[in-house]
């Protein structure tokens, strides 16, 4: 692994610097690259803005393992406020959610529950929920859930992550039942032998997005990457295998390689601009820098420029 991405993982689950850091004027400077603002109406008003070049969003709340049902229950409640308020104002826009912060480390079938409300929700003003993918010891329970809320709801869809030597198969179970993904590279720190090597994660990413064109049920299929180039060698071999570039769907996150998601949009590409929101922004702010390290950067020039 990259020395610079596994210290910023390790950075990530560090208590004391997760107390300490959000406190940092630079920090909380340069994590408004990433998000428009911590509060759901900031957020809806960015997703209204890009509605307003044609291009759709889906919000995520930020938080994950808490401890309390009360404290997942609210969560809850919150998602269903923005469901309402997105129906309210016809905005194009579908959640994705942390299983974690629905209570998952509480109580499995009441956080089935809670998402089977968010579920009946968003189908009856015609969106999607997606379930977000966390740790390698919450892929097992989460797809479990997923499975159940597929058998009542199509319009449901789950995070699968490239870089775990499990996610072929996890793919090919998915595929027999129809169900939607979101395809990502993977964001955590995890063990060694659950993981493939860096060099063949891209590889092994496109190998999954076509297998899902040839293979889908019907679900659908996002690919949310920053690499350009990766997409558009899919877009290469996707076209030889006569689909269009309607078959998929690339999803990018506020604020990230803007001209890019513009640009595809304008070629015709289906583009989804994922937009975090939250006061509980840390832990997914350092697995964003984890992504591309060449981001700390940033912070320092936020650092200097703002003395």
């Amino acid at each position: 692994m990259n020395p610079a991405r596994e210290t910023i993982l390790l950075a990530a689950r560090n208590r004391w610097l997760g107390e300490h850091l959000p406190r940092l004027r630079f920090v909380r400077a340069t994590v408004g690259r990433f998000m428009p603002g911590e509060t759901m109406e900031e957020a809806l008003e960015a997703g209204e803005r890009l509605a307003a070049e044609g291009i759709p969003v889906t919000f995520t709340f930020l938080g994950e393992n808490i401890e309390s049902a009360a404290d997942a229950e609210a969560v809850a409640d919150h998602y269903l406020r923005l469901l309402d308020l997105i129906e309210g104002r016809g905005l194009d826009a579908e959640v994705s959610v942390k299983p974690t912060h629905l209570g998952l480390d509480l109580d499995p079938e009441e956080t089935f529950q809670r998402l089977r409300r968010l579920a009946k929700r968003s189908a009856a003003i015609g969106k999607y929920l997606f379930l977000d993918m966390e740790s390698v010891p919450y892929v097992d329970p989460t797809l479990s859930i997923y499975r159940r809320l597929r058998e009542e709801f199509e319009n449901t869809g789950v995070c699968i992550q490239a870089y775990l030597h499990r996610t072929p198969q996890d793919v090919a179970d998915l595929l027999a039942v129809g169900a939607s993904i979101r395809l990502v590279k993977g964001a955590y720190r995890e063990p060694g032998d659950v993981v493939i090597r860096n060099r063949t994660i891209r590889a092994t990413f496109q190998k999954l997005a076509l297998e899902f064109l040839r293979l889908s049920g019907g679900g659908r299929l996002a690919l949310a990457t920053h690499d350009v180039p990766m997409l558009a060698e899919i877009e290469r071999r996707a076209a030889a295998a006569g689909f269009d570039k309607s078959a998929y769907e690339i999803q990018m996150l506020y604020g990230i390689r803007v001209a890019d998601q513009r640009r595809l949009a304008a070629e015709g590409f289906r583009v989804r601009v994922l937009i975090s929101y939250g006061t509980h922004w840390y832990p997914w702010f350092m697995r964003r820098l984890a992504e591309h390290p060449g981001n700390v950067w940033l912070a320092v020039r936020n650092l200097i420029a703002r003395g």
